[in-house]
């Protein structure tokens, strides 16, 4: 091979390194669609999250129950201030686990916030388990696959 075409077999290679490292193997694409799974729930605008086991560790996935204490002298729901999630139009939600690895965003009305306790004037009862690191992550997967 002559040293000029060896320096243009270089130049093709060089030129077309950048397109090679754009391109994503598929068996990602595949697994990544399967970590998360968005489905409509049938009369509402709700959807319902279900997660892999292995993406809910990826994603730190913790929840908590939400409890009732003694807040300013009254009995009242309270739920970590960290599960509360603000949509586009400033409402505010939490991910209720309804099933293992299976999570629905229900509504939640927020009386005052008490350092990292959000005391509730609405939402889910005591005892229901919210998420309190991923919600974010949740929300993204669930506006991601919304249908329009």
């Amino acid at each position: 091979m002559k040293s000029s075409d060896r320096w243009k077999m270089v130049g093709l290679c060089i030129a077309w390194l950048p397109l090679a490292a754009c391109a994503k193997p598929p068996v990602e694409e595949e697994v990544a669609s399967r970590a998360v799974k968005v489905e409509q729930i049938e009369g509402s605008d709700l959807s319902r999250v279900t997660v892999t086991d292995e993406a809910a560790k990826r994603l730190d996935i913790q929840t908590e129950a939400i409890r009732t204490m003694s807040a300013r002298g009254v009995q009242r729901t309270v739920m970590p201030y960290g599960s509360v999630l603000y949509d586009k139009e400033g409402h505010t939600w939490a991910y209720v686990l309804t099933e293992p690895l299976t999570f629905v965003r229900a509504p939640v009305s927020i009386a005052y916030i008490d350092g990292e306790v959000a005391v509730l004037s609405a939402g889910p009862p005591a005892g229901t388990v919210v998420v309190t690191v991923g919600a974010q992550e949740l929300y993204g997967s669930e506006e991601e696959f919304e249908e329009e």
